[in-house]
This record gives structure tokens, sequence and C-alpha cells, in this order.
């Protein structure tokens, strides 16, 4: 790059001033004066606008670049993503010509990436200005049928796969393996994109690639051809230390990788299936949640001030139970760390029996439980009991026995936080009775029921009003909503085109009082039980979201998958 002529350009831009402070915010970020100026905002009179006007360029905005074609066919995807540009063609001006070259860049005094550009595609071009959002956004639009791979040769016979733990850009790029190189794109581009897991279905042409984000599966693509499934999987074997001859029964393993500054474990399930074999891979980020754990409190899960102080209350208490129950992924556990976090005062001594443990904790014991060598959930809670400890969290209760000590545990002057699976806090009273558990035992050992739910949120960036049709509404059995202030996100640079960003928790608490007390033990009718929890303030989920959905902080469609 030519700094001197760079910095003309942008003292032609910029006041001195305004330079100093770039400088300055840049070097604190460590970044380059180019890149965070580019970074701040793209308002008429913005950084961007300023910019394009100085280099005499234009500057597109999304929907500009949308209204353009990808040439792929000329500049592959893989090497647009890595170089952070765009090869775009305009419409043709006439009916059989090919449109003009556009070349768009975040930068536009990177001579470096300029000249390169100019040496991989010869054919004339015209220079454009985007964020680096945006032209981010652009290619995650296109990742369903390109993504990393399509810069790989077409699938042939793999010629030998070593183990590369290393995934980034650079070692992609470098490896002679197709497979390799298929399996590690997929790896990275699913680390980048915040995936919980990656699915890999095996059908009759070939194999479908899915994240799951933000709880929902997401279709990234796919390859076809049964010889070219076979060796992905073949592939994912070899990295969790399976069996690649042995096609007929499931097989799980795991395998760690470093990427994006960071160690990653991976665990994996093999299921065999009538086209060959599915592969799901389970994204363990332990260092990243732990970041994330640090300081988490129970605020910061979306709940609302009803429900809040209710937890804090809980949480509070010096013994009983309090019990967390939803489907699996619905952020159980992350609501007990959050409540550990909130009476972790250094004071008490608290003990954690776990499968797996997934965040850690400072100044928690926790302890992984290992069923291979005999430590389960009730083994362990009983050494624990021997550990003198105040608080204990117990990650699940899946059998009698555990229920059985986690009660007694509660009844002898411990505090126990644990999880169960039902669908609301009155199915949890079923499956204790289920277990085997003493309903006079337990209402006198419970102080409460959380049941939650996470609903993904709106894009705050590309949120717009939105009307329901009349048939949802009909479906959401709503008649009047005039209160309601219906919000849907269009898609963006920030959330990848899918009108969603982040999640929030909702979630019904029921706290014990005499009065359920006594209708638990003498075996009162649900729903006569139900109908006094809600006279003294209990919630139902739905109500909740609703709650959501009326500030439009989500939608009815996303409610009504996730609550009904």
């Amino acid at each position: 790059m030519n700094a001197p002529r760079e910095m003309q350009h942008l003292a032609q831009a910029f006041s001195a001033a305004e330079l100093q402070q770039a400088r300055a915010a840049a070097l604190t970020q460590g970044m380059g004066l180019i890149a965070w100026l580019e970074g701040q905002d793209g308002q008429p009179g913005g950084w961007l606008a300023r910019l394009a006007a100085t280099a005499g360029v234009p500057a597109l905005g999304m929907e500009e670049l949308h209204a353009l074609r990808p040439a792929f066919d000329l500049l592959p995807y893989g090497e647009a993503l890595q170089r952070e540009c765009l090869l775009m063609r305009a419409e043709p001006l006439a009916e059989g010509t090919e449109g003009d070259l556009v070349l768009v860049v975040s930068d536009p005094f990177n001579t470096d990436l300029l000249a390169w550009a100019e040496e991989r595609v010869r054919q004339p071009k015209q220079l454009q200005l985007a964020h680096r959002a945006d032209i981010a956004a652009y290619l995650a639009r296109h990742e369903d049928s390109l993504r990393a791979m399509d810069s790989l040769a077409p699938m042939q016979q793999a010629t030998g796969a070593t183990e590369g733990e290393d995934i980034s850009l650079r070692s992609i790029s470098e490896d002679a393996s197709p497979v390799v190189r298929l399996v590690n794109s997929t790896l990275y581009d699913a680390l980048k994109s915040g995936a919980s897991d990656i699915h890999l279905e095996t059908a009759g042409g070939g194999i479908y690639i899915k994240y799951r984000i933000d709880g929902v599966l997401a279709s990234v693509g796919g390859i076809h051809g049964s010889e070219n499934a076979e060796q992905v999987i073949s592939r994912i074997k070899v990295m969790a230390e399976l069996d690649i001859a042995e096609r007929r029964v499931p097989q799980d393993g795991r395998f760690k990788v470093a990427a994006l500054g960071r160690d990653i474990d991976i665990r994996v399930s093999i299921m065999p299936s009538i086209h060959g074999e599915d592969a799901v891979l389970r994204v363990l980020d332990k260092e990243r949640l732990s970041d994330q754990v640090t300081g988490l409190r129970l605020e910061a899960l979306g709940f609302d001030a009803q429900t809040m102080r209710a937890l804090r209350a809980l949480c509070q208490e010096p013994y009983g139970m309090l019990l967390a129950t939803g489907p699996t992924g619905s952020g159980k556990t992350t609501t007990l760390y959050a409540a550990i976090n909130e009476i972790n005062h250094g004071h008490d001594k608290i003990v954690t029996i776990e499968d797996p443990v997934e965040y850690q904790l400072a100044g928690v014991l926790q302890i992984p439980v290992n069923e291979k060598k005999g430590l389960t959930f009730a083994r362990g809670l009983r050494s624990i009991l021997r550990h003198d400890p105040d608080k204990i969290m117990v990650g699940e209760i899946r059998d009698g026995e555990t229920a059985q000590i986690a009660v007694q545990a509660a009844l002898t002057g411990h505090l126990v936080l644990t999880t169960v699976h039902a669908n609301n806090v009155f199915d949890v009273l079923g499956r204790f009775t289920h277990m085997g558990v003493d309903p006079y035992s337990l209402v006198a050992a419970l102080n409460g029921i959380v049941a939650q739910r996470l609903v993904r949120v709106n894009c705050p960036d590309c949120a717009a009003p939105d009307t329901p049709s009349a048939e949802l509404l009909a479906e959401s059995g709503l008649g009047d909503v005039g209160g309601f202030r219906f919000m849907a996100g269009r898609g963006c640079a920030g959330c990848r085109g899918t009108g969603f960003k982040g999640r929030k928790a909702v979630a019904e608490v029921l706290l014990l009082d005499d009065e359920l007390r006594e209708m638990i033990v003498t075996k009162e009718p649900v729903r006569r039980i139900k109908e006094a929890a809600h006279r003294k303030g209990t919630r139902v989920l739905r109500d909740v979201g609703l709650d959501l959905v009326r500030q439009g902080e989500t939608t009815l469609q996303e409610l009504n998958r996730v609550v009904r």
C-alpha cells in the first residue's frame, strides 16, 4: 500500500483532529486506520461515503449489492472470502451480452489488493466501495451452494487424509487433499457462524450439510456423489479415532481443533442410515463459553422483571431445591450457572456434578460424571454430601436414586439447584412421582420450579413493522391485537440475512407455598393446582412469550415454533 498517497487522500477527506482521533481508536483496537474508518458507519455523510467521495468511486449499500450478480466463475468464492472483496456483474445493456464487471472492495486505498485483482482478473472492471460487513453478509447469503468449498476442485478419490488440527483459511488453502479441505472448510465456516452443531446428512445423491444456529437448523449446501459422502464420513471417523470399516452400528467419539485462536472440542456421533451414515458434530467451545459465563447474571439471559425477582428470591434461599425444566437446548444449565454466579461470593462451598462440565467457574468445585469408571450422578452426589458443601448443582436428575438423594440433600440444609426434563412446571411433579419420590418429601424440599424456552429475537439493525396475516392470528389464538407492535427482521449483514440475532429466555416460575404444598400432597387434580398457582401470580410460558411479540422483540411465527 502506498502510505504517503493514502494519507494524502485521507487528509482531503478528514480534518486533522478527526484523523488523530481515528488513528488513536484504531491503535487501541489493533486495527489499521482504513479498516477502522470504514467499519464505523454507512450513513450518508459518514465515514464510508466520505472515503468513497475521496477515492472517486461509488459507495454501495446492501440493496445495490443484491442488484448485481456474482461472478464466482471468474473470482471463486473462496478467494473472495479470503481477500474480502467481490467481483460482480452489472445488468447487461443488451440481451445476449455479459454485464460490465464490478470489483467491490472495502478499502479503496489498498493498492496490494487492487494489483492482485488486476492480475487475477485481467478483464476491464469498475471499482466500487462497500462496507466490509456488507461484503461478508453478501458472501454469507451465497454460502448455501458455495461457502468455502467452491474453490475446491471437483471431488476425486482421496489420496490420503492426514489429521490436520489447525483450522484456518491458510491451512485450508494449503492442504492437498480435497476431502480434508472440504471437512476443514465446513468446520471453519461453522465456528465462524457460531453454530452449536454440524449435521452431515447422507442421501441417495450425496451429502447435505446443515448448521444449528440459535437453535434452528439451516442448510448450507452439500456435495454430490455417494462415494464423496463416504469419504467425508470416513474423514470425520479418522479425526475422531473411530472404526472406518464399521458402518452398521452407531459410534461416538471426539477430537480437538485449533481455530479462531483457541482450542475447540468437537463431539462426534455417527449413525447408520438407509443411504450410508450420518454424522452430527457438537461444538464444545469451552474457552468461549467460559468467557461468556464469567460475570454472567440472570438479567443477561433476557428474563422479564417478574421472572428475575422470583429467580433471585429462589437463589437466595439458604436451603431447599430449585428445579429448572425444559427440553434439550432450552438454556437450563446456563440459567443455573447464572444463578450460581449470583450467589458465589466466596463465603459458601459450591460443588457441581455435571455430564459434561460445560462452563468453568472460578471458586466452584466442578465434578464431571464418568459412568465408565462408576462415577454416576447418584454416586457423585453421595460423595459431595461428605465434602461439606453449602450449595450443590446437579446437572440433571435422570433416575429415582439421584432424585431421592437430591431431595434428602435439600431437606438436610443444602441449597440444591438441578434440572429435569418436563414440558412445564406442573409436569415436573408427575416426573418425580413416577421416579418413586415421596410427594411429602418432594414438596417439603422444593422451593420453586422454573420452566423455560429460548426464543430468537429480531435483529435490531433490520427490524421493521410487520402485519401478520389473519390466518396466523387465528392460528395463534389472538383476537384483539390493538396493543401489539408487530416487528420482523428483513435480513442484513448483522444477522446474516436471517432477520434474527440472538435469543432470549422466556420462563414460567412456580413458587411453592403451604397451600400448593398441601394440594400436591393430597393429590388434588392438576387443573386445580394450576388455577391456584395462577391466582398467586404464576404466568404460563405462552403469555410471557406473547409479551415479547407485543413489544416487537420477536415474531409470532417464532413464538409459535417454540411455545404453543
